[in-house]
């Protein structure tokens, strides 16, 4: 076989691998990107930019419907173009992709290689017929879509988020089984479009909520627009014919028996690792062949092999991709000079209406007794009120002690700005006194941020004492 010798072998070329190539283009001259399938990101081609042009879709119909509670009465009943839908769709998501192969093909040829890449061993890749010699590898190839087995009978009446963006037009009716991020963002947008939606779960979350509080209002307010059981109880699963036949009991307690056009598995993502043969090398492996790795380096263990991006399954989001992509290439250009990169302070967002914003640590994260919770209900809150946006609510953490700001969960209006704000105090390491000192002007939405942290303020156990229970709290702690 022909060999390539280089200095950073980079797998993958999506969000996480192009930052690694340009990381690594920093500080070694020999870089070569390896991809096996067609070049564009998760983001663009399946994830966020897709997904968020049917939500703009679903929104201005909603819109619409919305209009008489403002004594706005349109003059033509409502008509969605399911075709002219999802005709945008494709050409928006066509052009967000056009501008990723555009950045792939401005790298030099001499720097690219297509083909499938597995391990021969820590130093040696096998890319269909060619040997790639690398001193340092970095993996960063992604994920795919998890489809559970009782899925498996439905043939090509099961569909994963992908396909969604191929359809030509709406169908009428869509079973969805996971309400996290995807189930909650594709159900309510093919609600508010027309099509019959049923979201079902397990285990009762939704998205990525933990604060029990938050969990019930958001199924709560969500439920009483589309139908939505977080712990569903599926009695039968089927195919028949051209449709999918579901029977569960319903919330009101009764069986159901209902058809569908398709079953949509939003079921979660699994990272691309496993054809990797990384049995080849010497690094250890978890029970799910994952390799252990080091969050702020991207080294896996003491190896001259990196992970970055939804490979490693560690915060599957398109700015965490790009960061890990950068920091893993960079160590792998200097090696073996390895430092810790910025990890930025946790953020995370559901472009659901309301939205759901998670910033700091999560609910379950902290640690018993040693903070204090503040809250808001978005329901009488000023500007809420008036652009009847009045639903969902905030809930922030505080440590006792110190005052420091630990995190927040929401499900409300202007989610994703305010969960910005909320990480940013998040990294700066902020007290909730600094937050209230803040400017907020009126009226805004952010004056809700203003009134949960007031509540949280006025719980909170200042000073150096030791908080009854608590271990970690207090200052120096």
């Amino acid at each position: 076989m022909d060999e390539i010798q280089v200095d950073v072998a980079v797998i993958g070329a999506g969000t996480a691998g192009l930052g690694a190539y340009r990381g690594a283009k920093k500080h070694a001259s020999r870089v070569v990107l390896i991809e096996g399938g067609p070049y564009g990101t998760t983001c663009a081609r399946v994830g966020c930019m897709p997904s968020k042009l049917l939500i703009a879709a679903a929104e201005a119909a909603h819109a619409v419907h919305r209009a008489p509670a403002f004594g706005v009465h349109p003059g033509e009943p409502l008509r969605i173009d399911g075709a002219e839908v999802m005709d945008r769709v494709r050409r928006e998501r066509d052009r967000f992709v056009g501008f990723v192969e555009e950045s792939v093909e401005a790298i030099p040829e001499s720097d690219r290689l297509r083909g499938y890449a597995r391990f021969v061993d820590n130093h040696h890749l096998q890319v269909d017929g060619r040997i790639v010699k690398a001193e340092t590898i970095v993996i960063a190839t992604g994920s795919s879509p998890a489809v559970p087995s009782m899925f498996r009978d439905l043939g090509e009446l099961l569909i994963v988020n992908d396909d969604v963006f191929e359809w030509e037009t709406l169908p009428k009716a869509v079973a969805i089984f996971g309400p996290g991020v995807i189930g909650l963002e594709l159900g309510q947008a093919l609600h508010r479009l027309g099509v019959r939606v049923r979201v079902f779960g397990r285990g009762g979350r939704i998205g990525p909520l933990t604060d029990p509080a938050v969990i019930e209002n958001c199924a709560t307010v969500l439920g009483d627009e589309f139908y939505l059981d977080p712990d569903a109880p599926i009695g039968a699963l089927y195919r028949e014919e051209d449709q999918v036949v579901i029977t569960y009991k319903h919330s009101h307690g009764h069986q159901v028996t209902e058809r569908f056009d398709f079953a949509l598995a939003a079921t979660g993502r699994t990272p691309n690792v496993r054809s990797l043969s990384l049995e080849n090398t010497d690094v250890k492996l978890t029970d799910r062949g994952q390799p252990f790795f080091d969050p702020f380096t991207l080294q896996v263990g003491t190896s001259n092999i990196f992970i970055a991006g939804d490979a490693n399954n560690d915060r599957p989001l398109l700015h965490e991709a790009a960061d890990e992509g950068r920091i893993a290439g960079e160590n792998a250009g200097r090696y073996p000079d390895i430092r810790a990169g910025l990890r930025r302070a946790p953020l995370g967002i559901v472009f659901s209406d309301p939205q759901i914003a998670m910033a700091g640590r999560s609910y379950t994260s902290l640690p018993d007794g040693c903070f204090a919770v503040g809250e808001v209900s978005f329901e009488d809150q000023g500007r809420s009120r008036v652009m009847l946006k009045n639903k969902g609510m905030l809930r922030v953490y505080g440590e006792h002690g110190t005052g420091v700001f630990m995190g927040a969960e929401m499900f409300g209006p202007a989610a994703e700005h305010i969960g910005h704000l909320l990480a940013w105090a998040y990294q700066q390491k902020m007290t909730i006194a600094q937050m209230l000192d803040m400017p907020y002007y009126h009226p805004v939405i952010e004056e809700g941020l203003r009134t949960a942290l007031r509540d949280l303020n006025a719980k909170l156990h200042l000073g150096p004492e030791p908080i009854e229970g608590c271990l970690d709290c207090g200052p120096g702690a």
